[in-house]
């Protein structure tokens, strides 16, 4: 989904332009992002972004990372944002490819902290 980047959102008390670019990689850096499993890591992220009414203006999908520009309600802060991103897309994405879960031993499908 597109929107106008200059686009000021509005809540019930308040108006607000709250846009950040985030960039999250699977562990290791390993190339998992591709075909099938791309598809449905971005079919995720939409259905997650949605359920906290977080606007993705752009992405991208790239074979070891994701860039994503996403305009966040200030109610909801970054940090805590990107911890239900991060956990939910890796039990969904572990419960569509169970294959994965053993490249991945402590269950996480995502690398910790800032790039």
């Amino acid at each position: 989904m597109k929107e106008n980047n200059n686009e000021i959102r509005s809540s019930s008390h308040s108006n607000y332009r709250c846009q950040y670019h985030i960039v999250f990689a699977p562990k290791y850096r390993r190339k998992e992002i591709y075909g099938q499993i791309k598809r449905d890591i971005g079919e995720i992220l939409r259905k997650l972004c949605k359920q906290k009414d977080v606007v993705i203006m752009e992405a991208e999908a790239c074979p070891d990372h994701i860039h994503m520009l996403v305009s966040i309600p200030p109610h909801i802060s970054i940090a805590q944002f990107m911890g239900f991103l991060k956990g939910k897309s890796t039990l969904m994405i572990f419960d569509r490819h169970a294959h994965l879960k053993y490249k991945y031993g402590s269950r996480s499908f995502w690398c910790r902290g800032i790039m």
